[in-house]
């Protein structure tokens, strides 16, 4: 180049000749659930996020500030303390046991490990919003199979829409953000259609608050069924949603193929100490889940009375089904100091929260109208 040509510098925080994966331009955003907005008079609540309104316990808080001490060491890459004690609590073996930074990472591990690009990923929409996202950034195609009119996976017709490049199914049970279960009979029936070298994923992040004696338990398909991974997480009943700790119990080589997926030290070490107190612990949680299972009876109950008809809800969450009346219905619940989760014109999630959160969310409902 001569001295009299210079190439001309880049508009500040611009990059014009960088080339990105053309996919992100057409992949949606997550999109995380907001903060309450103050309102005057009014004590506010998140109720966008399906968190858990108890803080930790005791015993795992102690145990976070201790490891708090050590976070100048990378933490146990193969996470060996909290798979065997997995292991023990679900009576598998640890070699069965994939972690990773909360059950979103280890889910996009797994697409990892299975797709190609051009390989496909069957879920029923509406279902968890970061399906088509790891799906497409693995370089997989996402194909979506619509709920029924009870907001239920439609089995069969994701059995119909398995084909030769599909690689992963995934099951999200109970369906989050409707809130119902997939029953153990129709997922039989389900898998006795799916080709046995496709994965089948059953996605259970809110199983601890299920109490429909005909859902699915995810481990005892598992044991049935080579090609089945469950996936779980410690974020929603176990309130460690701030550290991010998930994991999938999956056959010895599904495993630890899941593994080399995984960001080296991504469980950091303070969340791994918190999920093992956690596990230790968990005959007080069980006592939060079931305060906030009774919640969910509650507000159900409340809503039903004023005359809404919404999907079952086995979640710690309820759905409103409310179409175009989306928006004007999530404005009432912030208008009320309640920040609720809307999915477009589809429907506004609201988690079943502290006491008089949930208290106001009926007195919204009932001012609202039901549908």
């Amino acid at each position: 180049m001569s001295d009299d040509v210079q190439p001309v510098p880049a508009a500040p925080g611009s990059s014009p000749t960088v080339r990105l994966r053309q996919v992100l331009g057409r992949m949606p955003d997550y999109k995380p659930g907001k903060p309450a907005t103050a309102r005057p008079g009014l004590t506010p609540y998140k109720l966008s996020s399906n968190e858990n309104p108890y803080g930790p316990l005791p015993s795992v808080l102690s145990t976070i500030n201790e490891a708090a001490a050590s976070v100048n060491r990378y933490p146990d890459m193969a996470v060996v303390e909290l798979r065997e004690r997995l292991g023990r609590a679900l009576s598998v073996s640890a070699d069965c046991i994939a972690t990773g930074t909360g059950s979103v990472a280890v889910l996009a591990q797994i697409v990892q490990a299975a797709c190609d690009a051009g390989d496909e990923v069957v879920f029923a929409w509406r279902s968890f919003e970061a399906y088509p996202i790891v799906t497409q950034l693995a370089g997989a195609t996402p194909v979506m199979v619509g709920l029924d009119d009870q907001a239920r996976h439609r089995l069969d017709a994701m059995a119909d829409a398995v084909t030769e490049r599909t690689r992963v199914v995934l099951v999200c049970t109970p369906n989050n953000p409707t809130g119902p279960s997939v029953h153990r009979a129709e997922l039989d029936a389900f898998l006795d259609r799916v080709p046995s070298d496709v994965i089948v994923v059953i996605d259970e992040a809110y199983v601890e608050f299920v109490r429909d004696p005909e859902s699915v338990r995810g481990l005892e398909v598992w044991r049935e069924r080579p090609n089945v991974v469950v996936l779980r997480t410690f974020s929603k009943a176990f309130g460690l949603a701030g550290l991010r700790v998930g994991f999938a119990v999956a056959h010895r080589d599904v495993a630890a193929a899941i593994r080399k997926t995984a960001t080296p030290f991504g469980v950091n070490s303070i969340a791994q100490a918190a999920a093992v107190a956690s596990l230790d612990a968990f005959d007080e949680l069980k006592e939060r889940v079931e305060s906030i299972v009774e919640e969910r009876a509650r507000v159900v109950q409340g809503l039903q009375d004023q005359g809404w008809k919404l999907p079952e809800s086995d979640a710690n969450f309820v759905w409103f089904p409310l179409g175009a009346d989306s928006t004007a219905f999530a404005e009432a619940c912030e208008e009320a100091g309640l920040m609720v989760r809307q999915y477009g014109d589809d429907g506004v999630r609201v988690t079943i929260g502290e006491t008089e959160a949930n208290t106001r969310l009926l007195e919204v409902a009932e001012a609202f109208g039901a549908r």
